[in-house]
């Protein structure tokens, strides 16, 4: 319940952990709203067949983003722990907040990209 956005220490995750906004029902559904607003506004015309067909997609999509390994793989997470072993991460990880003081803010600037 916490990202990059809020600076943790430490981010870890499940297997069976979801990392997403909201939910992959939502978001798919909302995506959908926005990518048929757009084919109308080119003076696409979409069939509710097809439209069908792109939720699929989306959802399909979405759920992959959501999985942890997806995350890890972008850094977003620092570690998929074994559940088992979660009071002993939460442990280590206490301990090296404990030994490390006041860490300051890192400003890059602007990145050209």
């Amino acid at each position: 319940m916490c990202g990059k956005a809020y600076d943790p220490r430490f981010i870890y995750a499940w297997p069976t952990a979801k990392i997403a906004v909201m939910g992959g029902e939502q978001a798919a559904k909302t995506l959908l709203q926005i990518q048929v607003a757009s084919l109308k506004s080119k003076g696409l015309e979409i069939k509710p067949e097809d439209e069908q067909k792109m939720l699929s997609e989306i959802t399909q999509r979405y759920q992959a983003q959501t999985l942890p390994q997806y995350a890890a793989a972008r850094l977003w997470v620092d570690a998929i722990i074994d559940p088992a072993k979660t009071r002993e991460v939460i442990s280590q990880g206490i301990n090296a907040a404990n030994h490390n003081n006041v860490i300051e803010e890192f400003k890059t600037g602007v990145f050209q990209v």
